[in-house]
């Protein structure tokens, strides 16, 4: 797979007619992953059924990997008052197939640990923490491992606050887990938490790196327990990072 770069010099030469936004000659664009882990959903819910978290395995079929692709400079000038939006949008990779829940029987272990307790409806009948491991390569060179069994919340938790409101759920939606980090810096499922925002770069091939490039590649890749004793791979998500399409945005009015 190949990703495109945001259109990001465009944007900047918009914010500076438009709203008096300057940003300092040389800025880098600051291209960024996330190593995520996506659920399918498999049987979906009507408009205005709530799934509680006990019926998360009754309407999830399986798991991917999931990189969102996260242009930081831009998100950290959209995102007030705006939120996160083009920072984002501009791509996502998913892995080629989707490992059964059911496969994932010897990797349910429980959450880290919840304080203050959840409200009622996220409260758990089933442990939904999932024992799975990820890798990060960056050229080719491994630099993070985060784990799964990390996060604060289940899939099974999400799912239920998602639909709390009654929202509905169709066969093959997918919802994301956001980016995957364990406590040490070497687990760390961004770059930009990577290398604390370009401060503390890290080494690939040799060379202190901090963001992408064009002509990165990245992977991500999985692995989990399996009930026989042996690791169920997820297969993987890649790309290579291509400079930005040559698009002219529309004038002003």
């Amino acid at each position: 797979m190949q990703v495109h770069r945001s259109f990001f010099e465009q944007l900047l030469d918009v914010a500076a007619a438009i709203f008096g936004i300057f940003f300092p000659a040389g800025t880098p664009v600051q291209l960024d992953i996330e190593a995520e882990l996506g659920f399918v959903v498999g049987a979906g819910s009507p408009h205005g059924t709530p799934v509680p978290a006990g019926a998360f395995a009754d309407h999830v079929f399986g798991a991917v990997l999931v990189n969102d692709w996260s242009a930081r400079d831009l998100q950290a000038w959209e995102y007030v008052p705006l939120g996160p939006h083009l920072g984002k949008s501009f791509a996502t990779s998913v892995s080629a197939w989707v490992v059964p829940l059911a496969a994932l029987r010897a990797a349910r272990v429980p959450l880290p640990g919840q304080d203050p307790a959840p409200l009622p409806y996220l409260r758990e009948t089933e442990d939904w923490g999932l024992d799975i491991d990820l890798a990060v390569e960056w050229n080719g060179e491994v630099v993070s491992r985060p784990p799964y069994k990390s996060m604060y919340w289940s899939p099974a938790q999400m799912l239920a606050h998602m639909t709390v409101n009654g929202a509905s759920t169709r066969t093959g939606d997918l919802f994301a887990s956001g980016t995957i980090s364990g406590p040490e810096r070497s687990q760390r499922g961004a770059f930009i938490e990577l290398t604390w925002g370009g401060a503390e770069p890290v080494a690939v091939n040799g060379e202190p790196r901090t963001f992408l490039q064009d002509g990165d590649t990245v992977t991500i890749t999985a692995t989990a327990p399996g009930t026989s004793g042996a690791r169920i791979g997820f297969g993987e998500v890649t790309a290579t990072i291509l400079p930005t399409r040559s698009t002219q945005l529309p004038a002003e009015p």
